[in-house]
């Protein structure tokens, strides 16, 4: 059977008013309950929260000041520290640090940047440009297995103050860089075809031989020696016949070279 509705005044009745407060009252105190309560630091303890977030200052940030030091110990192993963190951000403080006036210091940023790789390609292309720095710019660049830094190195044969830079970052790079100076024995630049010839014979590749015994064939006596020197250097036995008949060398130190590589060959064991 339906209730009857309750008149207004019964809906307003204190006694209905105090079910109504209640409840409310009840209702709100479990919602607050629910809910997390801010807490108002004191000075102390804000103070420590800033000594706390100062000690976990990016360490990156904390290396590349101590590069500033005047300790050259102290820079160093900040640089070592930049260099084996591996980070783009450490790019451009260690590029500064090649003009560190202690070579130990500039040493190990050559290191550091050859350890970050490409990230630090464009800086160092850039640092070549800069006639101080390009010396450690270019074996830094020699570090780095990456396409991007063999244009540069090739072009820096051509430059007669840091060909030799350029020829030992090219060595280092060894095998990737086998193309471009195998291509570089046909430059119209005798000193470039030079450069070449005795990049390849360090590198030791044999996939240079042929070449190699292409120039044995040269204008320039230096060229025919340092070619013979660099089969001598890969040890394969197309070279020991291909630099035979040099012993008719017009050249008489060509012609000593040669007999004393061929002496060599005869009291190795087959």
């Amino acid at each position: 059977m339906e209730q009857p509705r309750p008149t207004e005044e019964q809906a307003t009745s204190p006694v209905a008013e105090t079910v109504t407060d209640e409840f409310t009252d009840q209702v709100a105190a479990d919602f607050i309950g629910e809910q997390p309560v801010a807490v108002e630091l004191t000075a102390e303890q804000a103070e420590q929260v800033v000594l706390e977030e100062e000690q976990v200052k990016d360490e990156i940030e904390i290396q590349i000041d101590l590069l500033k030091d005047s300790d050259w110990v102290v820079r160093r192993e900040a640089a070592i520290t930049l260099g084996e963190m591996g980070d783009e951000r450490c790019v451009e403080p260690l590029g500064r640090a090649l003009r560190d006036g202690d070579w130990q210091v500039r040493e190990v940023a050559i290191e550091g940047l050859g350890l970050i790789g490409s990230p630090a390609v464009e800086l160092l292309t850039k640092l070549l440009r800069d006639w101080d720095v390009r010396k450690y710019a270019i074996a830094a660049l020699g570090k780095i297995r990456d396409e991007r830094v063999l244009d540069p190195l090739m072009l820096q044969l051509r430059n007669d103050e840091f060909k030799d830079d350029a020829l030992n970052a090219l060595v280092e790079l060894g095998e990737p860089a086998l193309s471009r100076l195998v291509a570089a024995l046909k430059d119209k630049d005798e000193n470039v075809r030079k450069q070449a010839v005795l990049a390849l014979g360090r590198i030791k590749d044999s996939k240079a031989i042929d070449p190699l015994i292409d120039m044995l064939s040269d204008s320039d006596w230096f060229t025919r020696l340092t070619s013979a020197a660099a089969l001598e250097a890969i040890g394969d036995d197309r070279g020991r016949e291909a630099i035979k008949p040099l012993m008719k060398d017009p050249d008489m130190v060509v012609r000593m070279r040669v007999e004393r590589i061929l002496a060599k060959w005869k009291k190795q064991p087959a």
